[in-house]
């Protein structure tokens, strides 16, 4: 059990070491939903590789984080700002927005703005992972 731990204390640390990378891209914005003037933390997009790469990660609020983690709690209105995240260039944020745009489907405007994307290849085959 000690082990685990090590090794989740080990991915913090190498996460929290990609800070700087991720606000100077993010712009210290959440990357998802834009907001501002709130503490922002690095989130991996699954699958992760090994090693914690800017490539896989998001800079993103707290309220972002806690509905992505807790799918009963997400808030339909609150992932409105995924119309301007999914055309977003970063990968990792396109994926997170596609992926919450499918979980939401059912709400009509993600239903509309899902059959408006085109993805890349590369963006459909991270999806699919």
């Amino acid at each position: 059990m000690a082990r685990g731990y090590q090794l989740n204390q080990d991915r913090i640390h190498a996460l929290s070491g990609l800070g700087k990378d991720l606000t100077r891209r993010a712009r210290s914005q959440c990357e998802l939903c834009a907001s501002s003037g709130e503490k922002l933390m690095a989130h991996e997009v699954p699958p992760a590789p090994m090693e914690p790469i800017l490539e896989h990660c998001l800079f993103i609020c707290q309220t972002c984080v806690d509905q992505i983690r807790n799918p009963a709690r997400r808030d339909p209105d609150h992932w409105r700002c995924l119309n301007t995240a999914v055309w977003s260039e970063v990968p990792a944020v396109q994926v997170t927005a596609v992926r919450l745009l499918r979980a939401l489907e059912k709400e009509q405007w993600a239903g509309a703005l899902l059959e408006q994307i085109y993805l890349e290849a590369d963006i459909e085959a991270w999806l699919e992972s």
